[in-house]
């Protein structure tokens, strides 16, 4: 994409323009959706697919192409400048990426969503356009390994950094800001600490000191919780994880509140003129849809992180059914759960749905309606023993992901977490005995008995097979 330099009056055009098209179709749109009275269930299968738009399909298309046609040079140039809505190239919006994000913009009460190419890009995009060198992030420690070594080794070379702080301390991040902080980022359920973290109040301090929240909601999913209700600005999924559920594609979303002041004086990106669009100044364009906008124009085209089509099917295949497989996982991890309490081989076990959990109460706030299906526990023999379960049982299959419609295992000490030191593996919650367990929907006594012919083999000292 060229970038061509506008004068004063031809930029408050294309501000105006902007203002007509690119913040009506991102937002208006998705506030209308966030408006209805419709429950979770029916947007989940319905929101953001207008038959009359898609030539009459019940079910979305796939739009498999890269490139769209221009009716002509003048259609084109509006296209580029924002002065009307349409495609240009996959890479920055696509039909049926754009009927996902509707939808996850209206499950999660936010303005508009950008879908990227997994997980990771979301984080890695949405940092990236945000973040300059020189700029300081507060994080709660309790974060996926993959996230606190993105934060704690990677960004510093972009020159980024990172405290990171216990979310269970008392006013720990607002202890933590500094003059050049500029996001405060969490996971609302932590992985593998799970540790229900209360938004409400690491909001306030965010807001106390004009700095974006930014919430990973992915073990969660928008229908155990939206933590746009409770104060995020942005949230952040892992669309591989629950939202697809079932192990067949990649992807990852960011979806903007519409919250945030971008205009607080800390974001000069957002309020003079971006010379990655021609001047466009994001805050007086776009006005509440600044953030998201930037990150599709700007973030998608440069870094590249874009979703395929053939995956944002898939995802919204599993989107649909969402609701149902969340309770399902839920029960099936909490009578899990319970009964691993039970058992002679094991130490202790840490799920939030569990009335001896820590977060029981925080729990019952934010996830009333289940705790989602991750369970984790350690194994009194150690380090060792943890392996030979992942390696033994047979229904749980050993592989190094989480909400899937199969139960998965994991030691990652061993594996996801082993780049950390042995002090930074504690701080994430991380032990050398502690086995993560995606709990799927099998029928969970076949769950047990997968898992008690291990224990008895170890207690019984039998060698591994």
């Amino acid at each position: 994409m060229k970038i061509k330099k506008v004068n004063s009056k031809n930029r408050h055009k294309i501000i105006n323009k902007s203002k007509r098209t690119e913040r009506n179709r991102s937002a208006n749109k998705h506030k209308q959706e966030n408006m209805s009275t419709q429950q979770f269930a029916t947007k989940a299968l319905h929101s953001g697919h207008d038959t009359t738009q898609n030539g009459g399909t019940r079910a979305v298309p796939i739009y498999q192409s890269t490139a769209y046609v221009f009716n002509n040079s003048d259609h084109a140039s509006n296209l580029f400048s924002l002065a009307e809505p349409g495609n240009i190239y996959t890479r920055i919006n696509n039909p049926t990426n754009d009927i996902l994000e509707q939808r996850l913009a209206s499950l999660e009460g936010g303005i508009a969503a950008v879908v990227t190419a997994s997980g990771t890009s979301a984080i890695a995009t949405t940092l990236l356009t945000l973040l300059r060198a020189g700029d300081h992030i507060v994080a709660s420690n309790s974060l996926y390994g993959g996230t606190y070594n993105l934060l704690n080794v990677t960004l510093p070379r972009l020159g980024i950094t990172t405290t990171f702080v216990d979310p269970a301390e008392e006013n720990s991040f607002t202890d933590a800001v500094q003059e050049n902080t500029r996001a405060v980022f969490i996971e609302s359920l932590g992985n593998p600490k799970l540790d229900v973290l209360d938004i409400e109040k690491i909001s306030a301090q965010a807001k106390a000191n004009k700095i974006p929240l930014i919430v990973d909601n992915t073990i969660a999913t928008p229908y155990l919780l939206n933590p746009i209700k409770h104060g995020a600005n942005i949230v952040i999924h892992s669309l591989t994880k629950y939202i697809n559920g079932n192990g067949t594609a990649l992807g990852g979303a960011i979806i903007d509140a519409g919250t945030f002041d971008w205009t607080n004086g800390k974001f000069p990106e957002f309020t003079e003129p971006s010379a990655g669009y021609h001047g466009l100044i994001y805050s007086e364009a776009l006005e509440e849809a600044a953030f998201i906008a930037k990150v599709r124009i700007e973030g998608l085209r440069d870094f590249g992180s874009a979703l395929s089509p053939f995956n944002a099917f898939q995802i919204i295949q599993g989107l649909e059914t969402l609701p149902i497989r969340i309770k399902q996982h839920s029960q099936n991890a909490l009578e899990l759960a319970t009964w691993l309490q039970t058992q002679e081989a094991v130490a202790w076990v840490n799920y939030p749905g569990l009335e001896t959990s820590n977060y029981k109460a925080l729990a019952e706030k934010y996830l009333p309606k289940g705790q989602s299906g991750i369970v984790t526990f350690g194994i009194k023999a150690g380090f060792e023993a943890a392996k030979r379960i992942a390696d033994e049982t047979k229904v749980f299959s050993l592989l190094a992901n989480i909400g899937d419609t199969k139960s998965l295992i994991i030691h990652p000490a061993s594996t996801t977490h082993q780049q950390l030191t042995e002090a930074q593996q504690v701080s994430t919650g991380v032990t050398q005995d502690l086995i993560r367990l995606s709990v799927g929907l099998e029928d969970v006594e076949d769950l047990k008995a997968d898992l008690q012919t291990v224990f008895e083999k170890i207690t019984a000292g039998i060698p591994a097979s």
